[in-house]
């Protein structure tokens, strides 16, 4: 399963269904996850948080779920024109409130309340994440199958700072998203259930359960602010922050690391 999921993913491949036995639970679904990891030659930068329907979740009793962000797939605003999806899996983009650790979390401390998490010190800024991989029906299939191929996310776009973020009111936190000249999606801050205060606890405390506490400049993709919008690779994306800026970028077919590494 692993080894599938990153040929496909060196190779810029789709794959044709899940391959092998769905994990039967999140704990078994995250084993999936670091084994994939550990093997991935990349270093690890953060993570996106994504929401879990109710009726989807498991025995955990988690409410969101987590999957890994790369170095090579980080973009800044200002040096990025373009992003990368699996032709014939999924691909789509989010746009997302994105926050960069200030200092790193207690070691020790393995359940955070929102409150708490807002108190850690952190920077807020407008993002985009790249949600695509090589299976189709990854979000048909639930969860577990997401949290395996690591969260569902292939890349992510980081822009402009948005300051004082914990005085903010968060429902003044508003975004739209854009795929050529149609609007896909509105919404905000507000769009995520507990808002960022909520996303940003559990990515604290499911690190720390998972023996990876979140350190100083790691960052956070709270989650989809306006939905998960699909986009084909041709295709522009804009994501627009009231106030605060947009990002606009335009998707293209993954391709062979090698060739894209040359290219």
């Amino acid at each position: 399963m692993v080894d599938a999921f990153l040929d496909a993913r060196r190779n810029g491949q789709s794959l044709p269904g899940f391959p092998g036995d769905i994990p039967d639970d999140l704990v078994a679904a995250y084993a999936v996850q670091d084994a994939a990891i550990a093997q991935w030659p990349e270093t690890l930068v953060g993570w996106k948080v994504g929401y879990i329907a109710p009726e989807k979740r498991d025995a955990s009793g988690d409410e969101r779920l987590l999957g890994p962000v790369f170095r090579n797939r980080l973009q800044q605003a200002g040096e990025a024109s373009e992003f990368h999806v699996f032709a014939g899996g999924f691909g789509a983009i989010e746009a997302e409130f994105v926050l960069r650790l200030d200092a790193d979390a207690p070691v020790d401390k393995i359940d955070w309340t929102p409150d708490e998490a807002a108190a850690l010190p952190a920077t807020l800024f407008i993002g985009l994440e790249v949600a695509s991989s090589p299976l189709a029906t990854i979000n048909q299939l639930g969860p577990r199958v997401v949290v395996s191929d690591f969260g569902n996310n292939n890349g992510l776009v980081v822009g402009s700072e948005i300051p004082d973020w914990t005085t903010r009111d968060e429902a003044t936190l508003t975004a739209e998203s854009w795929i050529d000249d149609t609007r896909v999606g509105t919404g905000g801050a507000t769009t995520l259930p507990g808002g960022l205060r909520a996303a940003f606890a559990f990515a604290l405390s499911r690190s720390a359960r998972r023996g990876r506490p979140l350190k100083r400049g790691e960052l956070i993709a709270t989650g989809n602010a306006t939905g998960i919008h699909d986009i084909l690779p041709g295709q522009r994306a804009r994501v627009v922050f009231a106030g605060h800026g947009e990002l606009a970028l335009t998707a293209r077919a993954a391709v062979p690391q090698t060739e894209e590494d040359a290219a």
